[in-house]
């Protein structure tokens, strides 16, 4: 017999069966919010829009929720699911999340809504934020001070990256509060280099291995992992450049940033010749580690020439290869693969993914080639692609986590076959 209809019905209750579930509809609702706003501004600056009028910059409001937004719950849906695994530690419920990402998701609509209808309605909307956040941190790094497994490094990792995120969040509301916009984007961009990019750090470092390690020689797969700490140690000097200007320290991040280009080349032509490069999932993971290569090359390139003419040379380009190439395709990738390995259903990528993560690689062109030729239509295509990707990514997946788990034709087949009678029974 087959399932009835009801059965497969969307449900808040089939939610609260994993806490991924909860974490990356939370994640998903905050990014779909912030890319349509988003969009929205670049084509009201075309001469598109209603004509917006703002409480708090447009820019501050946007580093702040692309940073601080939706990658937090998304953290959160992956760790307290693998986590525990990592860890050794019983499975955590669902429904622990949902008040503390329930509070950071309206404090995010309050924070965009702010932008336009007042700066202390943006302010109390990040204050809540802030409050939801330090909640998680503080259960994930119980998590870790609870475990007694061997290896904790990356859980480790992961828990002190969330308490400096914690203080770069405080950091911008402090910021705001007094009045000092360019101070609290400062700590929006601290906050990306000090936690979000430390988090996939140690998640890739964790996950990538797991992919391929099976595939990978030993002394490459050995590099890739040692290669961690250096690329940590690149992240905490990039955050500490971002306040500290002093040329001596910009000429030697620049000069680490271009040897980690190297690095993260070598990682890719390692993974390259892993035969199972051919799954798509994996070809969107190698494609995340080349944009943070490139990333890094141009902010290298930019910070050394910024240094010998005196001028600003390519300050965004960087950035938003990083942000949108690197860690939006890793995204794309590791949400995907954990909605669909917990969903039951495969994680190779459909061709809705792959074709949702090809328009995402043209809107990240288009954005990092408007940091190089500061164009407004080309800014405004890129926001309206990555607004467009994100919007069909989150509503199919968003539809996945309200669902039961998925069971494909082969596996009611296999189900029925295991409960036929036998000739004895019969």
């Amino acid at each position: 017999m087959s399932e009835p209809a009801g059965a497969q019905a969307w449900r808040w209750r089939n939610v609260l069966q994993s806490p991924h579930r909860v974490g990356f509809l939370s994640g998903m609702a905050v990014l779909v919010a912030a890319s349509a706003w988003w969009a929205l501004v670049q084509a009201d600056r075309s001469g598109l829009g209603p004509g917006l009028r703002y409480a708090v910059s447009p820019t501050l409001t946007h580093a702040t929720i692309m940073v601080f937004g939706f990658m937090p719950a998304f953290f959160a849906g992956f760790l307290f699911t693998a986590g525990p695994r990592w860890l050794e530690l019983p499975p955590q419920r669902a429904s622990s999340l949902v008040a503390p990402l329930g509070v950071q998701a309206i404090g995010w609509l309050s924070w965009l809504l702010g932008a336009h209808l007042g700066e202390r309605i943006a302010q109390a909307g990040l204050a809540l934020v802030l409050a939801g956040f330090v909640v998680v941190t503080w259960r994930f790094a119980a998590l870790v001070r609870a475990s007694m497994a061997d290896d904790r490094v990356h859980a480790r990792v992961i828990a002190g990256a969330h308490i400096v995120g914690c203080a770069c969040l405080a950091g911008v509301l402090a910021a705001s509060l007094a009045g000092d916009g360019a101070v609290a984007i400062e700590a929006a961009r601290t906050g990306l280099w000090w936690f979000i990019v430390p988090v996939f750090l140690a998640a890739a470092d964790r996950l990538i291995p797991f992919f391929s390690a099976d595939a990978l020689p030993a002394g490459r797969l050995a590099f890739a992992r040692h290669s961690l700490a250096l690329l940590l140690a690149l992240a905490a000097l990039e955050g500490a450049s971002i306040r500290v200007t002093w040329p001596h320290l910009q000429v030697a991040v620049g000069l680490l940033e271009c040897v980690a280009t190297v690095l993260l080349l070598a990682l890719a032509i390692a993974w390259t010749r892993v035969k199972r490069l051919a799954s798509r999932l994996l070809v969107m993971f190698h494609t995340g580690l080349l944009w943070l290569a490139l990333s890094l090359l141009l902010a290298g390139a930019g910070r050394l020439l910024t240094t010998g003419t005196g001028e600003d040379v390519l300050p965004l380009a960087g950035l938003h290869a990083l942000a949108m190439g690197g860690l939006g395709s890793l995204m794309l990738a590791m949400v995907s693969r954990v909605s669909a390995g917990h969903g039951g259903r495969p994680d190779t990528g459909d061709a809705w993914l792959w074709g949702l993560f090809c328009l995402l690689q043209v809107a990240v062109v288009l954005r990092v080639a408007a940091a190089v030729v500061p164009l407004q239509g080309l800014l405004t295509v890129a926001a309206l692609g990555w607004a467009v990707t994100m919007l069909a990514w989150g509503v199919r997946h968003a539809d996945w986590y309200g669902r039961p788990r998925f069971v494909s034709a082969r596996q009611h087949a296999g189900v029925a076959a295991r409960t036929q009678p036998t000739g004895e029974q019969r």
